[in-house]
């Protein structure tokens, strides 16, 4: 293990410590290979150094160095961290990836032009425009997995709260096309999804991005942003469920939500699939006390507790859709392993059948100390 500044942090090193932001925010975990995503993210809050496991990286050379014992510096073989890497690579070096990242932002300025006009009191917006970037956006990815690789390659992205409304946006938008809704509806609810979190830009940011544990007071407030959200968007000339959305997407199904302890009977549609994706886009994000979780973590979350809380057709519909874009997608276990899924459980979509390199075979749901552990 060796410290080093963040300025000669390399693509391909591994961390050997939690890698923390000044206000003790985790941002990766030990055992993380460095991706160009995350040495942005690490520059952005102003990580000033990182330990790394693999000191055999050459960096780059200071003034006066002597550069014949830099040439001794061997090549570094390859691990299983530069497998990891080229797969993340691939996507970020793509032209496909430019011109996501493009339509993106320009999104994400839609958006937080459109809350800051809707905070302010204006009685209307440009829905059509909205609606015509993120249909755009949703476009450009000719697949499903396509689509969560972008979304997952955007994590740099500055605007937590926009980013997350943009990303629910465009899962419900997938969700509505898999249930076969109606496009009217189906842009209905794309919209629900991008305004569902409107109620934030009411919660003080001190508050809304505090690093550290809230208080109770503070997470009582933090529980009102859809109240809030609701109150903002009541008057404008939008479809109703997008109102309800806006005021239901934190409610369960087992009545166990908020703000209003509703029961299934009594929560909208539209407000339960984008409860799904809300639940799902956060959970793939980084948070302060764990690194991003992988689908398969999320899909077994939601398998040990989610058909209480969530509408089971639809959570069953997600689930076996996100299940199946990674069918023949290679993985990585708990113990490091590099495996390919070669088949779902279908009564227990977390932990498919794998197979290694060497031929041999694993079902994961009958080896349950082994668990699918990152996507690559």
């Amino acid at each position: 293990m060796i410290k080093i500044s963040i300025k000669d942090a390399q693509i391909g090193m591994v961390a050997a410590e939690p890698i923390k932001t000044p206000l003790g925010q985790i941002l990766a975990l030990p055992g993380t290979p460095l991706t160009r995503q995350l040495i942005n993210k690490m520059k952005l809050y102003k990580v000033g150094s990182i330990s790394i496991q693999n000191p055999s990286y050459a960096v780059a050379p200071q003034a006066g160095e002597n550069t014949a014992k830099r040439d001794k510096v061997k090549p570094v073989p390859k691990t299983r961290a530069h497998e990891m890497v080229t797969n993340i690579q691939r996507v970020q070096a793509s032209e496909e990836f430019l011109g996501f990242q493009l339509k993106y932002l320009t999104c994400i300025n839609q958006i937080k032009d459109t809350f800051g006009k809707i905070c302010a009191g204006e009685k209307s917006f440009d829905e059509a425009a909205l609606l015509t970037a993120v249909i755009d956006l949703s476009s450009s990815c000719g697949t499903t997995i396509e689509t969560f690789d972008m979304l997952y390659n955007m994590r740099t992205i500055a605007d937590p709260l926009y980013s997350h409304c943009l990303n629910v946006g465009l899962i419900t938008r997938m969700i509505g096309r898999w249930l076969h809704m109606e496009k009217t509806d189906v842009n209905t609810l794309t919209i629900a999804g991008v305004l569902h979190d409107i109620g934030k830009c009411k919660i003080p940011d001190d508050v809304l991005n505090k690093p550290d544990k809230l208080t109770d007071e503070e997470f009582a407030l933090i529980k009102k942003h859809p109240q809030f959200g609701f109150d903002l968007i009541r008057d404008l000339q939008i479809d109703s469920r997008i109102k309800r959305t806006a005021l239901m997407h934190h409610e369960r199904c087992d009545g166990s939500g908020y703000p209003s302890q509703l029961d299934s009977s009594l929560i909208d549609d539209f407000a339960m699939i984008t409860a799904i994706a809300d639940v799902y886009d956060a959970m793939t994000a980084a948070r302060r006390y764990r690194a991003p979780l992988c689908p398969f973590a999320v899909i077994s979350s939601f398998e040990s507790e989610g058909f209480t809380k969530y509408n089971t057709k639809f959570l069953l519909l997600f689930l076996k859709k996100l299940a199946t874009t990674y069918q023949s997608n290679r993985v990585m276990l708990n113990d490091s392993r590099f495996c390919n899924i070669v088949m779902l459980n279908p009564h227990e979509l977390s932990r498919p059948i794998v197979r290694f390199d060497d031929g041999s075979i694993l079902d994961l749901s009958t080896n349950r100390e082994f668990f699918i552990k990152s996507v690559m």
